[in-house]
């Protein structure tokens, strides 16, 4: 139970603090997705569980017409760091002044909470409703995300169930519930550039090979480049290096060999080949030996204004009286592998401010209005 300061509860909030109480750190989910599939089995969801590796995933569906309402999210969270930097137990609910505190409060036990009793009143007061619902849970979004949303969306690809609308828990508000809705995300592309030199004496530079020196101007002309202008949607691509490491420490040594690790966050304006050739193209000019390793994280996806961000937004004003911004800000999300199978994506949860943190929170009253506004979606989408 939740150590508390306050005497007012709720079906959400309860269900929050179960979560939080489990130490779920990625990717072990500790438990959670089985209170979920627990309450979704009690409302008539046909629950299958689909691990992959370590990884715990469920796929929860009510219904087999058309339109399918998805929702998603994870149970996983970031490790909490050293404990004495928490005021309290990071997985001992605490509320205090109106506030839950744990580890994934925000990020993102609060929306799956949300999530479920926003389903179980409406289903008491609609149920006749059109359509179907379903659940896409996974423990593996906040690691390397490989055996989870990913693998699900294959397994329902190979057998062409598709998902009309989906909407993501993740903690996309600003200063006030709903004031911010993620309606797509910027790719993301990580490059490891290593590249070889010939080491020497400082004193001695005809003698050896600076690859620091040798590659600089390219990386000052990535720098400098204009990868695009952006869109009304995206912001203008961005390089970034966020890692630099060449030589032993000693300042009487040229370095034999250099590593770069950097980040493309790239507009739909681009492709991830694009990209990637356009930078092979500035490091051959260089003439350096060096070889270069790519990863995408993801592509760009974009939901344009309609119907799923119309019931959002609409939702959002009637129960908070907040105006939404749509946006496609921030890092990247499980968006990523459920846009491509054409259905619209949104992300919509609590404020983001404490997320990663120590002494994560969520407001109390924001949990019990975030699950109303999921619960009018519904309504708005399937009645």
């Amino acid at each position: 139970m939740p150590t508390i300061d306050d005497s007012f509860m709720s079906d959400t909030l309860d269900l929050c603090c179960d979560l939080i109480a489990r130490p779920s750190v990625s990717p072990d989910d500790a438990g959670c997705q089985a209170v979920l599939c627990e309450r979704l089995s009690a409302m008539d969801f046909s629950i299958e569980t689909l691990p992959f590796g370590k990884v715990s995933n469920f796929w929860a569906r009510r219904g087999r017409e058309a339109p399918l309402l998805c929702f998603a999210g994870h149970t996983d969270v970031v490790p909490p760091g050293p404990l004495s930097s928490w005021d309290s137990d990071p997985f001992k609910p605490l509320i205090k002044d109106g506030f839950l505190y744990g580890r994934g409060a925000a990020d993102m036990k609060g929306s799956l909470a949300a999530m479920v009793t926003a389903c179980e009143r409406f289903l008491q007061s609609h149920p006749g409703h059109r359509g179907s619902l379903a659940f896409l849970i996974t423990s593996d979004e906040e690691s390397i995300a490989i055996d989870g949303t990913r693998k699900v969306v294959d397994v329902l690809n190979a057998r062409n169930e598709h998902i009309d609308y989906c909407v993501i828990g993740e903690p996309s508000s600003d200063r006030n519930l709903g004031d911010l809705v993620r309606n797509g995300r910027r790719g993301s592309l990580n490059g490891i550039l290593r590249v070889k030199g010939q080491s020497g004496h400082v004193a001695y530079p005809h003698l050896a090979i600076n690859p620091v020196h040798a590659m600089l101007p390219a990386l000052s002309e990535l720098c400098a480049m204009e990868w695009d202008r952006g869109n009304p949607y995206f912001p203008a691509t961005s390089f970034q290096i966020s890692n630099i490491h060449a030589g032993t420490g000693a300042n009487n040594v040229i370095p034999g060999s250099m590593e770069v690790v950097f980040n493309f966050r790239f507009s739909t304006e681009l492709t991830a080949d694009i990209i990637k050739t356009r930078t092979e193209e500035i490091l051959k000019r260089q003439g350096c030996d060096y070889e270069l390793e790519w990863q995408l994280s993801g592509n760009p996806f974009i939901t344009e204004e309609g119907i799923l961000t119309k019931a959002v937004s609409d939702s959002i004003f009637a129960l908070s009286s907040v105006v939404t911004t749509l946006s496609t800000g921030g890092g990247t999300s499980d968006g990523r592998f459920i846009a491509p199978t054409g259905a619209q994506v949104v992300e919509l949860g609590p404020i983001n401010a404490s997320i990663h943190q120590n002494n994560e929170y969520v407001s109390v009253v924001d949990l019990d209005r975030l699950s109303a506004i999921y619960e009018d979606i519904m309504v708005r989408l399937l009645s």
